[in-house]
């Protein structure tokens, strides 16, 4: 029933209700698929055979494929697996900056060094004369 050519369609996953074409049997449950759907390596039971073979290779590349496809009617695109994506640069995401209040400066209070000095004195003056 599943044999190279056979005329699918994948009824799971991200390519379902797509027709692809069996490339390759893989083993009893694996076939290589191609067509409308991605090449890609896919179980059975996600596939539901229709009535049509198309003759193409073993393994046919996708040109090929879709050559076959598009003979029989159906849209196809050929994909390449050779060309580069064009890589396009995202701006990158910065965060908003909150503002923060400004809070006014205090002036700082000038020190009197010698003030403090004389106190400190003062201090021990008294300190050493209720001692005697």
């Amino acid at each position: 029933m599943y044999e190279i050519g056979r005329l699918c369609l994948k009824i799971a996953g991200r390519d379902a209700n797509k027709k692809c074409l069996i490339v390759d049997i893989i083993d009893e449950q694996f076939v290589m698929i191609d067509g409308q759907t991605r090449r890609r390596k896919c179980n059975i039971i996600h596939l539901e055979p229709l009535d049509k073979v198309l003759k193409i290779k073993k393994d046919a590349p996708n040109k090929d494929v879709v050559a076959a496809l598009v003979k029989e009617g159906f849209d196809c695109k050929e994909t390449s697996t050779k060309e580069k994506k064009k890589s396009t640069s995202r701006p990158k995401k910065t965060k908003a900056k909150k503002e923060k209040p400004v809070a006014e400066k205090k002036p700082k209070k000038k020190i009197n060094t010698q003030s403090i000095i004389k106190k400190t004195v003062d201090k021990l003056k008294d300190q050493k004369l209720n001692k005697e």
